[in-house]
């Protein structure tokens, strides 16, 4: 699949997934939009792939676990004259712990970012691939989605909105022409458990390449839907036959503290 003199917009690209992303689409030959907080590192990846692979690149330095980020960034697009081809709503955050000992500032700000950010940047470039009959929506989710996670319950909670919320999105723009994929990586070799914290992971992590691959495959065959790796993909669709009060047990004894 190629997405030669298409612009691919990925946010969360200053490092890990999003990184990987940007290399990728930019090899497919994409130009590109990076969106995080990082702009250094950004600006390091961008000047990468203009040498590397010939590709234009904007950098927009935005934080979008602030309400009203979306807007803002959408404003900034349509400034820069770009019109947005490819989305990818990589940029989210977890945390570690149990609901009565969390910082509400920091709940809130990790809902804003997992789920309102994503669906308001959906809002706003959706539109247009519909238009244009031809686009690709990512959302990054988890396997987390597939189950209730004690002890990780509001970050479970948002990436089963994601995935819901997506495969959703994708039966309504398919006759559109429009791809919507929702991608459900496991532990990954990333800069995530530095926030979340190592016990909210499980299993072994895989390479952020895997990660990528899996989601180029899916869109290829046209899927909703995909969880990164054989293991995941077992464990995660396993919980769907198993008693809830088990499911529950069960992870609240590998992610307690």
């Amino acid at each position: 699949m190629q997405f030669t003199g298409q612009t691919a917009l990925i946010t969360g690209a200053s490092s890990g997934i999003g990184t990987a992303y940007a290399k990728e689409f930019a090899a497919r030959g994409a130009d590109l939009v990076l969106v995080a907080r990082g702009e250094q590192a950004m600006q390091s990846l961008a000047g990468e792939i203009r040498s590397q692979y010939g590709r234009k690149v904007e950098v927009i330095a935005s934080d979008l676990g602030i309400p009203g980020a979306a807007d803002a960034l959408a404003g900034q697009v349509a400034e820069l004259g770009l019109t947005v081809d490819v989305l990818v709503n990589n940029a989210g955050f977890g945390l570690h712990g149990d609901l009565v000992e969390a910082d509400p500032a920091r709940l809130t700000a990790m809902v804003q970012l997992n789920c309102v950010a994503l669906v308001d940047l959906t809002r706003r470039f959706l539109p247009g691939m519909v238009a244009r009959r031809r686009g690709t929506v990512v959302n990054v989710a988890s396997t987390a989605a597939y189950q209730p996670v004690p002890h990780l319950a509001v970050y479970a909670a948002t990436k089963a909105f994601v995935l819901s919320f997506t495969e959703a999105l994708h039966a309504e723009v398919k006759p559109a022409g429009v791809r919507v994929l929702a991608i459900s990586p496991g532990a990954t070799q990333t800069r995530f458990f530095e926030v979340a914290g190592e016990k909210a992971a499980f299993g072994r992590h895989r390479d952020v390449r895997q990660v990528v691959a899996s989601t180029m495959r899916a869109l290829d065959r046209g899927r909703p839907s995909r969880i990164d790796g054989l293991v995941n993909a077992v464990v995660a669709n396993g919980t769907r036959f198993t008693p809830r009060r088990m499911v529950l047990a069960m992870g609240d004894r590998t992610f307690g503290a």
